[in-house]
């Protein structure tokens, strides 16, 4: 066997299986943030039927949360709104930081024609 031909054969396993799930999780974080950009959810470190299976408990907590926000009397606390199950490989999405004054202003001139 040719190195070329284990490399297609490796590359050509299913997303679950053991050599790949290694392959995935000896990756650096900084090559999980391209992939989470590139949007490749096939090389992150769960396999399609754990990505779904999280996608579920998801949608079911936001349902949860629905439905015990439409039945309250709205005297109470509110609940808070279930945190999404955290993947593998996917930070956080950082926090937008406020417009400054001076570029609010400049905003305003550019869309008011001020660039013409």
């Amino acid at each position: 066997m040719t190195w070329r031909r284990l490399r297609v054969i490796i590359q050509h396993l299913p997303p679950e299986s053991h050599t790949m799930t290694a392959l995935r999780n000896a990756m650096p974080a900084e090559d999980f943030e391209k992939q989470a950009e590139s949007g490749e959810p096939e090389r992150d470190r769960w396999s399609k039927q754990e990505q779904i299976l999280a996608g579920i408990y998801d949608r079911l907590g936001d349902l949860q949360y629905i439905t015990v926000v439409a039945n309250s009397d709205g005297k109470g606390r509110k609940p808070k709104r279930p945190a999404p199950l955290p993947r593998p490989g996917v930070t956080k999405p950082k926090k937008q930081q406020a417009m400054s004054e001076q570029a609010a202003n400049k905003l305003f001139e550019l869309i008011n024609g001020g660039a013409a």
